[in-house]
């Protein structure tokens, strides 16, 4: 009987060692490495069951770059415009798509509502839940599907083989790490169970055209369980995020080889799944009728798109000597910097004073053309004088007090004209703004706008 050799695979990183050690010397983490069994036999082919009916292998011959055929391929609609604008207009045949998110965060619903609602045969694979609690599920989403076929299995010889009699036009996985091969014997979930079983599905992908769709697991640092290699390995990785104690959910592309990853996608979690928000300024921004001190719109872009944020600032005495500061969805550093501008440059004294910062919506803002609608909730909060909510803001805020503009100002500025906003504060630009409804202020100067809004 042959010798059952084994090495050992760090759980972080995907690295392999020769022995077991305390720290791996790849990613530096400790207690990571665990034993696998590894095998060396000649590994068989994903199609190795079905004798080859789904696709005749043949050697790749070389081609001329000038002969290769560059027409486009058709995506797939999957009927989603939310999904499809991510994703760059739909799903591409051929393609792997790694979709990550929190646990409970609606990973499994958002792909069973495509799955229902798509115009192909679709095979849905889980191994996390009985067909009865995905028909449940279903049910509670209430969409007629003629097309959506439910398997559980975790064996991926067994999926292949149902794949060759039904031939599925879109693969779905639920989820990658409870897959396991029999060519590999160690557990499901492992570094080497997670890297066999995605290769074989990216090979049935590419041989037969067959876009599929995995959900990946996140460790507790918000990474996608398993090694690094698997997100270099899929075409597309997908992250599904937002607050629990919010109902909103953000869907982004972290990686794209077939579209930009600038793209967003907004859901609203209901009690029938998840609805498409078309429009989420109006969302966001909610709360326009009531003003109140330390509150201020902010033109921002996520991607191509435009949103209408709200920004919401609270300014008081700090009661115990050492002043705090809080910055929920907006970058801390960027706070502390923006209230040392105004200190320096402004000469406003908030150094002794809490100051509090939130995004509403749960959301999280990276765009700079906030810092102007930073400022403005922030000083009104100090003075307790409200904003009009006529108003929105859209520029960033230098280090010399002087406010400079960002990039997309006309969308930004007609995306508050369609809103019905009154005033945009920018800063100055060399673009004219004719006929778009609503009125463009544009200062050179925090001081200067100090001035306009609060004098």
């Amino acid at each position: 009987m042959a010798k059952v050799k084994t090495t050992w695979f760090c759980q972080n990183c995907g690295a392999q060692h020769a022995r077991w050690q305390g720290q791996c010397t790849t990613c530096k983490e400790w207690n990571t490495l665990v034993e696998e069994v590894v095998q060396k036999e000649k590994k068989p082919s994903w199609d190795a069951t079905s004798g080859d009916t789904l696709s005749r292998k043949r050697t790749p011959q070389p081609q001329l770059i000038t002969q290769i055929d560059v027409t486009e391929t058709p995506r797939l609609d999957t009927t989603n415009a939310e999904f499809n604008r991510v994703l760059g207009g739909g799903l591409v045949p051929g393609s792997v798509t790694l979709l990550g998110g929190e646990p409970g965060i609606g990973k499994s619903t958002l792909l069973l509502q495509v799955c229902l609602n798509l115009p192909y045969k679709t095979l849905y694979v889980s191994g996390e839940e009985s067909a009865q609690q995905i028909k449940m599920r279903a049910d509670r989403i209430k969409q007629d599907a003629t097309n959506c076929y439910i398997l559980t299995e975790t064996k991926t010889q067994n999926i292949f083989r149902q794949i060759t009699e039904m031939q599925p036009e879109v693969l779905i996985i639920d989820s990658i790490q409870t897959l396991q091969t029999e060519i590999i014997e160690s557990t499901a979930g492992s570094v080497s169970q997670i890297r066999e079983c995605t290769s074989e599905l990216i090979k049935f992908a590419k041989e037969t055209n067959t876009p599929v769709l995995l959900i990946g697991h996140i460790t507790k640092d918000g990474n996608i369980a398993g090694p690094k290699i698997l997100e270099h390995m899929v075409d597309t990785v997908l992250q599904f995020e937002g607050d629990r104690n919010h109902t909103y959910r953000i869907l982004r592309a972290l990686k794209n080889r077939f579209g930009s990853t600038h793209e967003i996608g907004i859901y609203e979690m209901l009690g029938h799944g998840l609805r498409e928000v078309i429009n989420p300024s109006e969302i966001l921004i909610s709360q326009r009728g009531t003003s109140l001190s330390g509150t201020a719109i902010a033109a921002t872009m996520e991607g191509m798109r435009p949103l209408m944020i709200e920004v919401q600032a609270l300014v008081s005495t700090a009661v115990y000597g050492t002043p705090q500061r809080s910055a929920t969805g907006y970058n801390l550093k960027r706070l502390n910097m923006i209230l040392a501008v105004l200190e320096k440059r402004a000469g406003f004294k908030l150094g002794q004073k809490d100051v509090f910062l939130n995004i509403t919506g749960g959301i999280t803002v990276d765009d700079p053309a906030i810092d102007l609608a930073v400022v403005a909730a922030i000083l009104s909060s100090n003075f307790d004088i409200e904003l009009s909510s006529q108003h929105c803001f859209s520029a960033e805020v230098g280090l010399g007090g002087e406010i400079r503009p960002v990039s997309r100002m006309e969308q930004r500025v007609n995306e508050a004209a369609k809103l019905g906003f009154e005033k945009v504060f920018i800063a100055p630009a060399k673009q004219k703004f004719k006929e778009v409804g609503t009125d463009v202020q544009a200062f050179s100067k925090i001081e200067d706008l100090i001035k306009y809004l609060f004098s």
